[in-house]
């Protein structure tokens, strides 16, 4: 009887679950899914009933003004060259520091990395004069090169912050053991380190490129050319029109949000074992 009773609590249990947890995703989905219905209405469907969910016909008008018209194949190639250049020197620098920190500097490096994660304190805002004042007496303004370098100053600290934890997971013995089979240092960390954390670089580097993907501040402080302006300012950009095409903001809406999700969606077990991983001992 109590068996019966306690497997009828557990199903009613996770029924609850299941439909709480399926009520908040479709709150959470439908934005996604109404920006992308709405990119493939006709402009007078969406100023006749801009409220209705489904399209009454399909067309992909939107997307070849977008492509067309408005450039946005060039935003895309910035944002991928900028969020690509980005991501691959933060992983360089952050896990040879990480490395660095773990096995040659213990002490010191873990005072260090504590300093680095509070510059996630400082508003960006707050950030954006001195850095625009830099890059404009060095030359760099308009330079998606001097972009790189501010975003870099941006994700190096917290990526290094993260990948502390994930060289804590190494076994020193291992490194040792390839010490004593003749590699040296760079080898130990090159053969060694990087297979074992490599859950947590790919973690890291995703959280790092969407994170440059998105950003829009500095890239509309830094960035004055269309030829060199990210996908997310080009975006920004189209409010500024005196005539507000919203089936063309919107297809271009999803062009931005879309890959993100995707790209998330295909590979968020691998950035939540990673992350969980580097969090047993950071």
């Amino acid at each position: 009887m109590k068996r019966r009773l306690h497997s009828r609590r557990g199903w009613l249990g996770n029924t609850i679950s299941y439909v709480y947890l399926t009520v908040l995703a479709i709150f959470a989905v439908f934005p996604l899914l109404w920006i992308i219905l709405s990119s493939v209405k006709e402009k007078g469907e969406l100023t006749q009933n801009p409220t209705a969910i489904l399209p009454q016909s399909v067309t992909w008008e939107n997307f070849r003004i977008v492509f067309e018209q408005l450039n946005f194949g060039t935003n895309i190639k910035n944002s991928i060259i900028i969020a690509g250049s980005t991501t691959l020197i933060a992983i360089v620098i952050s896990s040879l520091g990480a490395y660095g920190v773990v096995r040659f500097f213990p002490r010191f490096g873990k005072l260090m990395t504590r300093v680095l994660i509070t510059t996630y304190m400082f508003p960006p805002i707050l950030l954006a004069v001195p850095y625009a004042i830099i890059m404009g007496r060095i030359g760099m303004m308009n330079n998606r090169a001097g972009l790189v370098i501010v975003y870099l100053s941006i994700s190096v600290p917290y990526a290094l912050w993260l990948l502390v934890g994930f060289i804590h997971t190494v076994p020193l013995e291992i490194e040792e053991a390839a010490r004593v089979d003749g590699a040296n240092k760079l080898q130990v960390f090159y053969k060694v380190v990087l297979p074992i954390t490599a859950p947590g670089i790919v973690a890291v580097a995703i959280y790092t490129f969407i994170n440059v993907w998105n950003e829009f501040l500095y890239s509309l402080i830094m960035i004055n050319s269309s030829s060199k302006m990210t996908i997310a300012v080009a975006l920004r950009s189209l409010t500024g029109q005196e005539v507000l095409d919203w089936g063309v903001m919107m297809a271009a809406s999803t062009i931005v949000v879309l890959p993100s999700v995707i790209f998330f969606m295909l590979i968020q077990k691998r950035i939540a074992g990673g992350l969980a991983q580097g969090a047993v001992k950071s």
